[in-house]
């Protein structure tokens, strides 16, 4: 069971949004928050993010060719040939016939500069504990030989983009899909070994990962901590205190979310029965699982199924 895999798709509520932006020195760009996740890969020339809002850290960013920026919530900022010179709104991205993304103009006449920058459209108001976990801004360099599988994702991404073919409208929006996997092993894979706690040290835990696999993989089991803790290979305390301190929460408490996140994916995407969708996430009747849902989504399924289509 893949768990990354399996947080992201719980929380996609769209498409991946996503433009070329061409700036020419001096320029300047302030970008408005977006809802959900944001992301700027520099595909030649140089740049600076420059975060805005209560930034933990509001110290520009120097970006080369090949890095990418990957923003958790989406926040504000700009991204500038300097972090001194004047940024200007983003304006609606032009979106030419056939073309696979938008594009941005800006600037004068100087030192050039090509980025790919977008959003991912994660739902926020209830992000998996792995996504959470992550710093708000991560900087991933490519150059140098370092993460050569996201490396080999942009450089594929700015050979589309430059010399768009027969297939680049396919090609384009499912390699970045794709980036947000790559930007988060990259980050999971940088991460020292001797992590004491979070979900980069829980993904290669020997006795941790299993239970999550067994959780994520058959979410209607009637798992217990006991059983858990077997597939574990640790005593019942033992396995509950560790899987706390790297979760962030209890098994119970965990199993609970994940079975909720489960259901609200199968509402928003499916027109399974509710008598379906409870026996799929581990509640005999109809009537539990509502009381469940409600309690963690403050609506009943149906409400929730209809807001979500609406929303569509």
């Amino acid at each position: 069971m893949d768990i990354l895999t399996e947080a992201l798709s719980s929380m996609r509520t769209g498409q991946p949004r996503s433009v070329r932006t061409h700036g020419r020195a001096p320029w300047g760009l302030r970008l408005s928050p977006v809802a959900g996740a944001g992301f700027h890969v520099v595909l030649y020339g140089t740049c600076w993010l420059v975060p805005e809002g209560d930034a933990p850290d509001p110290r520009p960013i120097a970006l080369s060719p090949g890095d990418v920026i990957f923003l958790r919530d989406g926040r504000g900022h700009v991204l500038a040939d300097a972090p001194s010179t004047p940024p200007q709104e983003a304006q609606p991205a032009e979106f030419r016939p056939g073309a696979p993304l938008g594009t941005v103009t800006i600037g004068a006449d100087g030192a050039s500069t090509s980025l790919l920058c977008g959003h991912y459209h994660l739902d926020q108001g209830r992000p998996h504990p792995l996504v959470r976990q992550l710093p708000e801004i991560i900087h991933l360099p490519t150059r140098h030989g370092r993460h050569p599988e996201l490396s080999a994702a942009v450089q594929l991404l700015g050979t589309e983009l430059e010399n768009p073919r027969i297939g680049s409208a396919g090609i384009v929006p499912a390699l970045i899909d794709s980036l947000l996997l790559y930007i988060l092993r990259a980050w999971i894979e940088d991460q020292p070994a001797t992590a004491a706690k979070g979900w980069a040290a829980a993904l290669g835990d020997s006795a941790v990962a299993p239970a999550l696999a067994a959780v994520h993989g058959d979410p209607a089991a009637q798992w217990t901590v006991e059983s858990l803790a077997g597939r574990a290979g640790l005593s019942r305390a033992a396995f509950a205190r560790r899987f706390t301190a790297l979760v962030g929460e209890p098994p119970m408490a965990y199993l609970t979310r994940w079975r909720m996140t489960t259901a609200a994916k199968l509402l928003r995407e499916s027109d399974a029965p509710l008598t379906t969708v409870a026996a799929r996430t581990g509640y005999g009747s109809e009537y539990a699982f509502a009381k469940a849902f409600k309690r963690e989504y403050g609506r009943a399924p149906g409400s929730y199924r209809r807001e979500a289509r609406a929303a569509a």
